[in-house]
């Protein structure tokens, strides 16, 4: 299929986890990298809505603060997790740091970012304890991003 995560056998994975999903090298040699950021296992879990919604907005402003080459932070429709894209080539270790710092920032949050009428097109769809709770769990297994399969 055309679709990465559609190759994906979801009944053979182990969540949470971060892996590259997907590379590529644009016409003018640039690299973007697409990573999986699991937060719950597939077909087992998800995120409620207004969790997935304010882990997007507090992500996506505060990995900005950590790194210069973070083109873009989205969920998945599935609300297991999220899409991580970044300009170049880095390593697991320095991707799972990243993140790790921006979940810290989570949990640091007192609002979540643009969560209001003007800067969101759903704003009262938020929950800043839902955000903190799932950046709590995904901290606490850190030890097992790099595993993937079950």
């Amino acid at each position: 299929m055309n679709v990465e995560s559609f190759n994906l056998d979801h009944t053979l994975v182990a969540a949470p986890f971060i892996r590259v999903a997907d590379r590529k090298v644009l016409p003018h040699g640039d690299v973007l990298v697409k990573y999986d950021v699991r937060f719950c296992q597939p077909n087992q879990a998800h995120l409620e809505m207004p969790v997935v919604h304010s882990l997007e907005h507090t992500m996506a402003e505060n990995f900005r603060n950590h790194a210069d080459f973070i083109v873009d932070f989205s969920p998945m429709g599935c609300q297991t997790g999220f899409y991580l894209i970044t300009v170049g080539d880095h390593e697991q270790a320095e991707i799972e740091q990243l993140v790790a710092d921006t979940l810290a920032d989570v949990l640091a949050a007192t609002e979540v970012p643009a969560a209001n009428e003007v800067q969101c097109g759903w704003g009262v769809s938020h929950t800043l304890e839902g955000a903190q709770a799932a950046a709590r769990e995904m901290l606490a297994h850190r030890d097992q991003w790099s595993q993937v399969m079950a």
